[in-house]
């Protein structure tokens, strides 16, 4: 064969791919060849059943009962839905199907025809049963081979020339062998598969399908370098989230591209596409079992509520809103001093919860006449409290703020619940409130105590709830959208210590228990979630360059600048003095932190909030530290301004 005819074959073939690449048969025009093809092979039965004597066959009566076959088969089609799957990736279900319809008509026509004969209706209905028969195989005949041979063209025509990705299969099971089936079946996609892994031992060493099947424990680099294997895919439909997050963070960490499955009620029209492969995100490697929620319970306890949430533009604040709307609320006050994520949030419920009773309020939480007017306007009946300023290294050069925002926003507000009676006030803490080392943590340690010593008011009637969790995946300013925007623009991704640990938690997730805490509690309560295991930022940061595709020290640099002022290596959930208790809900635990002398730190709070604004920063942090005897800052800048309740003395000021 000479060099042009081969242009020539390779360009019709290129013509046909781009033909099936952009075009497919629609479902309704599969449907009406199958059922005109029930129609003509049923003439075509009479025509071998009289041996093609013409003068012998009544071809009104033929007629009529090829439409009477047809519209049977047309019927058990559409319950069966043998006309749904692309038939260039036919696969062994689908033929399936196709013989669960012909077979289910051939029964249909069969029990007509005897019903017919036992009552003497009328010959439409009094089928030749070797009619039947013939029709029978030749249906499945014709059907079958139309799909094979379209098939067979398809793969013909559709062979890449490219090289593709050497690709393993987690999973021998049925969700394994089904997309192995539909990879092996479409000859154009990336794939091409060495492996299946399964910890099945009866399935290891040998081929299913001809696809060899090893153990986990043949996943090492030597394994993967010998067969340049590029990606993993995820098949297996029951599995602890906790095992499956250790699967996925190994193979991330071999370098793999690690491709999932969706669950099956995902699939498109119950059919599994390689379009539907999805990577694995950050937040899956986090293993966290399904939060289950007492929805009863907090349903009950906000329906018809008004509620107010502070820093309702924020990230915790805008997913607690997200959240809330799940429930039958009376009516939402979102209070932030943000405009532009406020008017973002305002636009999102418009356009997903257009129903609910929303009012926004651009404020800041320090304002006491404008904090008062809202009690007294809106009269709230539930507060959530997430409004703070919370990035460590800007409050160290802020200590001013820290305090006139985060510990003057809660002394008001819960003044506020106690003078408006409201019935529940749940604020969001932090896991840098235990054993501070710098000013954020210490001024949100003082939140807490804020609203223990607010419990303990004679005549309170407000439950004051604290929810103490650590990091959440993607909120604004944290590692992950820094390590990913720093990934975008090539590298470094700056790390401050290789051993510096943090827990984290999806957004979402410390929303859900924050509801979950504050129809807990009582009052007075400090509620701390399970955060899972602490994450070392360093893996962090080599997991996300690894799942943008790149190559750790290679592709993007890692550059360690050393610990932030305030910065501490590793948070903590409990103080070492306190203790948890369970909860009904595993996730949920109570510590038992140490009471107050209420009156006292309050009396310590109102003299600090008075005075702070002619304070000096050493000063100030001097007198923060006489209030939470657990802080000791880490920063330079103010070591040996730590001072004691004895050396420093609190006027007492109106609350």
């Amino acid at each position: 064969m000479k060099v042009g005819d081969f242009q020539r074959i390779e360009y019709l073939r290129s013509q046909a791919r781009a033909m099936f690449h952009k075009h497919s048969l629609p479902r309704w025009s599969v449907f009406l060849f199958d059922g005109s093809a029930v129609a003509i092979t049923f003439i075509f039965a009479y025509f071998l059943r009289y041996n093609f004597e013409f003068e012998a066959i009544d071809f009104g009566l033929a007629f009529n009962q090829s439409i009477l076959a047809m519209g049977v088969y047309c019927g058990f089609s559409m319950i069966f839905r043998s006309f749904v799957g692309l038939i260039r990736h036919t696969t062994i279900r689908d033929i399936f199907k196709v013989i669960i319809t012909t077979t289910a008509s051939l029964i249909t026509l069969l029990f007509l025809t005897f019903i017919s004969r036992r009552a003497g209706w009328y010959e439409l209905l009094n089928i030749p049963l070797s009619i039947i028969l013939i029709h029978y195989i030749s249906i499945n005949a014709i059907l079958f081979t139309v799909r094979i041979l379209i098939k067979m063209f398809y793969e013909l025509v559709s062979v890449n020339p490219t090289n593709k990705k050497n690709v393993i299969i987690f999973g021998a099971g049925v969700m394994g062998v089904i997309v192995k089936g539909v990879i092996m079946s479409d000859r154009s996609n990336e794939y091409n598969i060495v492996a299946f892994l399964d910890n099945n031992k009866k399935l290891q060493g040998k081929n299913l399908e001809g696809i060899p099947v090893f153990g986990p424990k043949k996943l090492k680099r030597e394994f993967l370098e010998k067969f340049n294997i590029e990606t993993m895919i995820f098949a297996i439909k029951d599995i602890p989230p906790s095992e499956k997050s250790e699967i996925y963070s190994f193979a991330v960490d071999l370098g793999l591209e690690v491709l999932e499955v969706p669950v099956v009620s995902k699939w498109f029209s119950e059919e599994f596409q390689l379009d539907q492969l999805k990577k694995i995100k950050l937040q899956d490697l986090l293993g966290r079992d399904p939060i289950q929620m007492n929805m009863q319970m907090i349903g009950k306890g906000l329906r018809n509520k008004t509620i107010l949430v502070t820093g309702s533009a924020g990230s915790i604040g805008s997913e607690i809103v997200r959240q809330l709307m799940r429930f039958n609320v009376g009516k939402l006050i979102l209070l932030d001093n943000g405009e532009t994520p406020m008017f973002h949030l305002e636009n999102e419920l418009q356009e997903h919860f257009g129903h609910a009773s929303v009012r926004t309020i651009l404020a800041d939480v320090t304002d006491q006449v404008k904090m008062d007017w809202i009690f007294r306007e809106f009269q709230p009946e539930i507060v959530f409290h997430a409004a703070a300023y919370k990035h460590v290294s800007l409050m160290e050069e802020n200590p001013h703020e820290a305090i006139r925002v985060n510990v003057g926003g809660t002394t008001l507000l819960t003044k506020l619940a106690l003078k408006y009676r409201i019935q529940k006030f749940v604020m969001v803490s932090t896991d840098k409130a235990v054993n501070p080392t710098n000013v954020m943590g210490a001024s949100k340690r003082m939140c807490e105590m804020i609203l223990q010593s607010r419990s303990l008011s004679p005549g309170n009637r407000t439950q004051f709830v604290i929810t103490r969790f650590g990091n959440v995946l993607g909120s604004n300013g944290s590692v992950v959208p820094i390590f990913r925007k720093q990934i975008e623009e090539g590298g470094p991704v700056t790390v401050t210590h290789r051993e510096i640990t943090r827990y984290f938690m999806t957004i979402p997730e410390a929303c859900q228990l924050v509801l979950e805490a504050g129809f807990m509690g009582m009052g007075g309560e400090v509620f701390v979630f399970d955060m899972g295991k602490p994450v070392k930022i360093d893996d962090l940061a080599r997991q996300m360059i690894r799942l943008s595709g790149f190559v750790p020290d290679k592709d993007i640099q890692i550059e360690y600048i050393g610990l932030r002022p305030g910065e501490k290596l590793y948070e903590e959930l409990i103080a070492h003095k306190e203790k948890t208790m369970p909860t009904y809900n595993p996730k949920v635990k109570i510590a038992e932190v140490a009471w107050l002398d209420h009156k006292l730190l309050l009396a310590k709070i109102h003299t600090l909030l008075y005075s702070y604004p002619s304070l000096s920063e050493g000063e100030l942090v001097s007198r923060v530290a006489a209030i939470v005897p657990e802080y000791q800052t880490s920063n330079e800048k103010y070591s040996g301004k730590s001072g004691s309740a004895e050396s420093i003395e609190f006027e007492v000021y109106p609350d």
